[in-house]
């Protein structure tokens, strides 16, 4: 499969990111959707980027007539599907079968002066307007409190989805990581940079034992690097992810020193740009 280069001046969009849910937050406040599972999208009003900037090769219908205003979402190809969505984002020569079980689930309008609840109807409008059925706008309700919040998410996981979001009604769109935006999961995840390959050795002898990973520094922590070796599969030990790439995986918690307790490889981030070593 051919792949997108991946531009080293490549300038990441102005993204609202999320941080992650705690008990005690008062959900009156915030409008509730589905995580969706696929490669963020941002339409900069003339082209679509993945969040790390990389310009996306979808093909031109898929864009047509889209607004000269920003739109924020995710390219999402169904539950369960995110190994599809990655590997299209990431074609460099579109194909028409592997897109069009791409939809564009628009979530926030980044350039709307008003409210996230004041968005959410000017977010309908636009996607009116667009009139694609692979461009949909990402449902949004209420709950009733953390009991309502813990069912739907179990019944969402059952169905076989990623979690939920919670964004704050009262919130503006700014590119921040902050409490307006908050991810709801069963399960805490990050994201962290592989610096090196472990070999293994028993039965994991010639192939990956453990990946070296760092934590970037974020949130006044200093960077913080450990060993990822629980995880992967016989294939992805025989070829892991290459230096400089970033990967997902999940954990239980930080010990006193902040690394992750428990921690288990989930997938490569397809959609990070890869950094040198």
């Amino acid at each position: 499969m051919p792949h997108a280069a991946m531009a080293s001046d490549a300038i990441r969009p102005p993204l609202m990111l999320a941080n992650v849910y705690r008990p005690g937050i008062a959900l009156e406040d915030y409008w509730v959707s589905e995580k969706l599972d696929g490669v963020r999208g941002y339409w900069d009003g003339q082209q679509l980027l993945t969040r790390g900037g990389e310009r996306v090769a979808a093909p031109a219908w898929f864009t047509a007539g889209w607004p000269a205003t920003p739109l924020d979402g995710e390219l999402w190809a169904g539950r369960g599907q995110f190994s599809h969505a990655v590997s299209t984002v990431r074609q460099q020569n579109p194909g028409d079968a592997a897109w069009r079980r791409i939809r564009f689930m628009v979530f926030d309008l980044p350039a709307h002066e008003g409210t996230f609840s004041e968005r959410i109807p000017a977010l309908k409008g636009v996607v009116g307007r667009i009139n694609q059925p692979w461009v949909q706008a990402v449902a949004q309700h209420k709950v009733a409190g953390p009991a309502a919040l813990q069912a739907l998410l179990g019944k969402t996981v059952k169905l076989g989805g990623e979690g939920l979001m919670l964004h704050r009604g009262a919130s503006l769109y700014q590119a921040l990581r902050n409490d307006d935006l908050l991810k709801v999961k069963t399960h805490e995840d990050a994201e962290a940079r592989v610096l090196g390959h472990i070999a293994g050795r028993g039965k994991h002898a010639g192939r990956l034992g453990a990946l070296l990973v760092e934590l970037p520094a974020a949130q006044g922590k200093a960077a913080r690097r450990f060993k990822l070796g629980s995880g992967f599969s016989d294939a992805e030990r025989q070829q892991p992810p290459p230096v400089g790439s970033w990967v997902t995986f999940r954990y239980r918690g930080l010990n006193d020193s902040g690394i992750p307790r428990f921690a288990s490889f989930l997938r490569v981030r397809d959609d990070m740009p890869a950094t040198p070593r």
